[in-house]
């Protein structure tokens, strides 16, 4: 009777170190980034990200200057609404007499990056939709993605306008991610329930997990960043959440399947 008293204990409290704490100063590790705003300049994007609230913002700033290599820096401030828009303000006035700052898009993550011939291209989540939740935890599905060349036209090669470039990015465009992928910011949905029971406290998402379909395409900017707030682990399958009620009493029936991206067969 314990060990039941304790499961349904843990049950009800967050995860700790993937959901945002009330503080984010005093563990700046202890959050996640949840709403973003692309900008670009001629030599650089910047990726602003927020929690869920809009109460602090982080700052990854992407080079444009190299034709096929991918450098990506991580902001440590930590920024309020009106610091924020002070920075971007001086961005702005920083590179007038280059275009100045534009904007580019509204993003809810970065799914991964990728190379082929020459150009890396941000992969990039820019609707979604939340399809039910667990523990008190939303869990969203995809509704479009965008993909983003990095480096400026300017320093692109011809490589880059390629028959074999264009064909490469085709087939990248088959694939729908608004279909049969969901995620979470602030719960692992690729481990089961009794393991993020026992796993409580974890620092980042398993990445390394089989069932987090993008882990490849999400190594380069976690490494370089040594997080994973900026990038969302997707997971490959069927999600499906309703709400029932018997003899009064209201209840969530939820099926969760999950495809190995290292054994893709049918489920």
């Amino acid at each position: 009777m314990a060990k039941l008293e304790n499961l349904k204990t843990n049950l009800s409290l967050p995860y700790a170190k993937i959901h945002p704490s009330i503080d984010p100063e005093a563990d700046p590790n202890s959050y996640s980034l949840e709403k973003f705003r692309l900008y670009e300049t001629r030599a650089r994007y910047y990726l602003i990200g927020s929690d869920r609230n809009k109460k602090f913002f982080r700052v990854l700033k992407i080079d444009r200057s190299e034709p096929s290599d991918l450098n990506i820096s991580e902001d440590p401030v930590l920024y309020s609404p009106q610091e924020i828009k002070n920075l971007l303000q001086r961005i702005a006035e920083g590179n007038r007499a280059t275009g100045g700052l534009n904007f580019v898009a509204k993003v809810f993550g970065i799914v991964g990056c990728i190379k082929f011939l020459e150009s890396y291209y941000l992969i990039l989540v820019t609707k979604r939709q939340q399809i039910g939740s667990i523990c008190g935890h939303a869990i969203y599905s995809i509704d479009e993605s965008q993909l983003i060349t990095v480096p400026h036209v300017s320093v692109q090669s011809d490589i880059a306008h390629s028959k074999t470039e264009l064909r490469y990015k085709k087939l990248l465009s088959s694939v729908d991610l608004t279909k049969d992928f969901f995620y979470s910011y602030t719960y692992p949905i690729m481990q089961s329930l009794q393991k993020n029971v026992l796993a409580m406290g974890e620092e980042r998402m398993p990445y390394d997990n089989i069932f987090v379909w993008n882990a490849y395409l999400t190594q380069a900017i976690r490494s370089r960043c040594s997080n994973t707030i900026w990038t969302i682990a997707l997971v490959h399958g069927h999600f499906k959440q309703i709400r029932l009620s018997i003899f009064g009493r209201d209840f969530s029936v939820t099926l969760v399947s999950r495809r190995s991206r290292h054994f893709a067969g049918t489920r």
